[in-house]
């Protein structure tokens, strides 16, 4: 099993675009290194024998005739959000501009 430490917490944090504290990345570590571990025990199961398969429930799938039902019209849906412009719902940005 590979252990997770602070420099792979680090590395996590800065992908993830979160920060973290000295104190919450050795929590993180903590508790990462206890499901990783909990995971592996999985390793000791002997599969030897069983058979792949893709899903272990027999589903049916239902077909069914698509319905046109009424939608909202524009002016009500964009009357419930808090900001829009030309027939459109205004977000904030998601990147910044450098």
């Amino acid at each position: 099993m590979a252990e997770i430490n602070k420099e792979t917490i680090k590395t996590l944090a800065y992908l993830s675009r979160i920060e973290c504290t000295e104190e919450e990345q050795e929590a993180l570590s903590k508790d990462l290194n206890k499901m990783v571990g909990y995971v592996s025990l999985l390793d000791e199961i002997n599969t030897e024998e069983v058979l792949p398969c893709n899903q272990v429930v027999d589903l049916e799938n239902v077909f069914r005739e698509d319905e046109r039902k009424a939608t909202l019209s524009r002016d009500i849906f964009l009357s419930n959000t808090p900001k829009s412009f030309g027939g459109f719902v205004v977000v904030s940005p998601v990147f910044k501009q450098s």
